[in-house]
């Protein structure tokens, strides 16, 4: 089963629109680089939320959770010219690998590094600010994290969560993140300010619609 997974992964990839040069640069450094290299966001979830911002004319986004960068670039790809990316982390030697990245970026002026704890850099922002948030960060705080994002989403806004199946730890969560995440995916069920849908995507994705 596991390997059919890995082979319908790659055949997906195979049929559906190729990453660009940066983002491949990105993706390849952090294999060779990082050890928690299986955080960064992956080619599939990335081009699900770059549709996203395309159907939505997204202009304004929060990223929590930033690692290398590749999320965020691959945001920034298909934003308007006028659209803008605050994305939040914490790890100063993530926050420099990024930067350098988002340097080679022809349109960086769209993405702004918020360095520091993310509860802490999100509650400067103001209520209903955000047409996208990206929720990818540590896990323990996943449902402080959603609460918040909810009171920053415009009506009619996305919240995607990642790593909401955590390797499917959630259908009998022992470890704390997967007690978390089981709690949360309870959470969204049961918030009737959005529509919600769990998408076996990758690690689990969540797709939130603010009503």
């Amino acid at each position: 089963m596991e390997n059919n997974i890995t082979h319908i992964n790659k055949y997906c990839l195979e049929h559906s629109n190729q990453e660009s040069d940066l983002l491949k640069e990105i993706r390849e450094y952090t294999y060779k680089t990082e050890e928690a290299a299986m955080m960064i966001t992956g080619p599939i979830v990335a081009k699900f939320l770059k549709n996203i911002i395309r159907l939505k004319n997204v202009k304004t986004i929060l990223e929590i959770g930033m690692f290398t960068g590749y999320s965020a670039i691959a945001m920034a790809e298909v934003l308007p010219d006028d659209g803008i990316i605050h994305t939040c982390e914490r790890m100063e030697t993530h926050v420099k690998t990024a930067q350098n990245f988002f340097n080679k970026y022809a349109n960086s002026q769209k993405l702004i590094i918020h360095e520091g704890e993310a509860l802490e850099s999100i509650e400067n922002f103001s209520i209903n600010s955000f047409d996208l948030i990206f929720i990818d960060a540590d896990k323990i705080n996943y449902i402080n994290y959603y609460k918040k994002s909810m009171t920053l989403l415009k009506n009619g806004g996305i919240i995607i969560l990642d790593n909401m199946l955590w390797s499917g730890e959630v259908l009998n969560p022992n470890s704390p993140e997967s007690k978390v995440l089981n709690d949360l995916n309870k959470i969204i069920q049961n918030d009737d300010r959005n529509y919600n849908l769990l998408l076996p995507i990758r690690d689990g994705v969540m797709m939130c619609i603010k009503k």
